[in-house]
C-alpha cells in the first residue's frame, strides 16, 4: 500500500494505492493520527484502493468519528466493489461516498 497526502490549507486529500488490510492499516491510521490536528475537510480517494478489509474500515470509522467533530470527511472514486463492502457493512450509511 502507498499512502499520498496532499495538503491545501486546512484540507487534506489521501489517496490510497493498493490493500489497505490488518497488515497495512496500522500505517493509515499512525498517518491519520499524525495529520488530522487542524483539518477541516478529509478527503479519501479510493481511485486505486483495490482492497478494504475489516482493519482498513475499523481506521476509516475511527477517522470518519475524528472529523465530524472538526470538520467534514468524504470518500472520491470509489470503485463498485469496494461501495459493495461498504454496502454490506452498512458503512454506505456513515460515510459520505461521491
Amino acid at each position: 500500500m502507498t499512502i499520498e497526502k496532499k495538503l491545501n490549507d486546512t484540507s487534506l486529500t489521501i489517496a490510497i494505492t493498493g490493500r489497505l488490510d490488518t497488515v497495512t492499516s496500522p500505517e493509515l491510521e499512525t498517518v491519520l493520527n499524525q495529520s488530522l490536528p487542524g483539518i477541516n475537510h478529509l478527503t479519501f480517494d479510493f481511485a486505486n484502493l483495490e482492497y478494504i478489509s475489516s482493519a482498513g474500515l475499523r481506521v476509516i470509522l475511527g477517522a470518519q468519528k475524528v472529523m465530524s467533530k472538526q470538520g467534514t470527511m468524504n470518500l472520491i472514486h470509489v470503485s463498485d466493489s469496494i461501495k459493495e463492502i461498504f454496502e454490506m457493512t452498512g458503512f454506505s450509511y456513515i460515510l459520505n461516498i461521491e
